[in-house]
């Protein structure tokens, strides 16, 4: 089992940044990738941005590319998600998730693991 826990949402303006954590803990020793979901209302969960394990292979959704940079830290079992630029249409319930080796990076059925997600809402 792993445990995901979010930090770092909250209330900005168009225009800020925000970063946000994610922590995990258990056995995250057969967790080949980490990633970034968010889902906004009345909308489906989304992929965001994901990293490699192995060798820190980084892939975005379109809507953020540029914008948004994930990285992690294997030692501390630690990801982050550093937000530039926010716009309104960011706004959503950010969730970190890890997975094994199978699917693509962006897609939901590759992750085992979720946390229980962080808002995210950016004011016009």
């Amino acid at each position: 089992q792993v445990q995901l826990v979010e930090s770092g949402g909250g209330l900005v303006q168009a225009g800020d940044s925000l970063r946000l954590s994610c922590t995990a803990s258990g056995r995250t020793s057969g967790s080949a990738k980490m990633g970034w979901f968010r889902q906004a209302p009345g909308k489906e969960r989304e992929f965001v941005a994901a990293i490699r394990r192995s060798d820190g292979g980084t892939y975005y959704a379109d809507s953020v590319k540029g914008r948004f940079t994930i990285s992690r830290d294997n030692s501390k079992n630690t990801m982050d998600l550093q937000m530039t630029g926010l716009k309104p249409e960011d706004t959503a319930v950010y969730y970190c998730a890890v997975g094994g080796s199978f699917y693509v990076l962006a897609d939901p059925r590759g992750y085992d693991y979720w946390g229980q997600g962080t808002q995210v809402t950016v004011s016009s």
